[in-house]
């Protein structure tokens, strides 16, 4: 006979009174197994998701450092070619400098001609690779972006802060300054 007062554990660990029917344990006990496989189960996918997630992470991470180091490389080679376009402009300028400087006897005008058809060469690829001048006109308003005052002239006939003459022409690449044109400035 067992002691009512006495309580066994079951075995999900809760205690269970000593007069609960075998048949009654039997459920428990099954009910108790099928809770653990399905636990057991439900830890199977979690973990086979995990490593799903994680071997997506690492393929992700792999990916963004072939695509860091292909950007890495195309910089590279573009800071390294980037004038190589400049250059191939300038090469007709380089033929027709050593062309003229062949010619023993050339006359002046043919020296003049020979140089005015150089610079022409040299403009023409100088725009194409969007080189282009800052040659303000007299009475253009002074732009301090693009032009820069040597002197100011007192008593010119022009209205203020315009510019009176160009001393040395500016240039711009891409809408950027590579040199201001140097001017003389209309004092007030």
């Amino acid at each position: 006979m067992t002691d009512p007062t006495k309580i066994e554990p079951t075995l999900d660990g809760a205690p269970a009174a000593a007069d609960v029917s075998p048949e009654e344990h039997e459920a428990a006990a099954a009910a108790n197994a099928t809770d653990l496989a399905s636990t057991l189960a439900e830890l199977e996918q979690l973990r086979a998701k995990n490593a799903e997630l994680s071997e997506n992470y690492l393929r992700a991470q792999a990916e963004v450092q072939n695509v860091r180091r292909r950007a890495e490389d195309e910089m590279s080679k573009a800071r390294k070619f980037a004038v190589e376009s400049f250059a191939e402009s300038l090469l007709p300028v380089c033929d027709s400098l050593e062309a003229g400087l062949a010619i023993q006897d050339a006359t002046p005008e043919q020296i003049r001609e020979g140089a005015e058809a150089t610079l022409r060469q040299l403009k023409s690829a100088l725009e194409r690779n969007k080189v282009l001048e800052i040659a303000p006109a007299a009475g253009t308003r002074f732009d301090p972006h693009h032009h820069q005052a040597i002197s100011m002239v007192p008593g010119s006939g022009q209205e203020a802060n315009t510019v009176v003459a160009v001393l040395q022409k500016g240039y711009s690449i891409a809408e950027r300054v590579l040199r201001p044109a140097l001017v003389t400035v209309a004092a007030s």
